[in-house]
């Protein structure tokens, strides 16, 4: 992870925290949110260590803690209300990453304030800052250096 890495997700735990939204002690950085897939801290990187579907820090890890269906935390989990916090690198909370579609702070929740396409705050408004394609802070976009950072609880 480069410095510059390290000091945008020190931010964005510091912003958290200051929104009461997780603990120092048990917060885990897992990567950024999409992008670009060349970035090392990427998820969409399939070799990086948030993106493997092999590391214990991955989304992708069908077997770890955060990747798992079975999992509290897991992402895939469609019961759950748990799961890995997305924060802006301007410390902008935009919800949980998890599959639960009734969970008021899921991306999955089509109604909610965090997964509706129409919500400014979503990262599923494709006319959005977090959404477009087009925007350099949305995770859909392939070429996009400042993406959303997810922090594991």
């Amino acid at each position: 992870m480069t410095r510059l890495a390290i000091r945008f997700a020190l931010a964005a735990v510091a912003a958290m925290l200051a929104a009461g939204i997780a603990a120092a002690d048990d917060s885990t950085y897992l990567g950024t949110l999409g992008g670009n897939p060349y970035s090392a801290d990427s998820t969409a990187n399939p070799y990086g260590t948030h993106g493997s579907r092999y590391s214990a820090t991955s989304i992708h890890n069908p077997y770890g803690r955060w990747g798992s269906r079975f999992s509290s935390e897991g992402v895939r989990n469609p019961y759950t209300t748990g799961g890995p916090r997305i924060v802006a690198r301007d410390g902008t909370y935009l919800g949980t990453l998890n599959a639960n579609r009734y969970d008021p702070d899921s991306v999955a929740n089509p109604y909610g304030r965090y997964g509706s396409p129409y919500s400014p705050l979503s990262i599923n408004n494709p006319y959005g800052r977090y959404g477009s394609r087009y925007s350099g802070t949305s995770p859909s976009n392939p070429y996009a250096t400042q993406t959303p950072i997810l922090i594991g609880k």
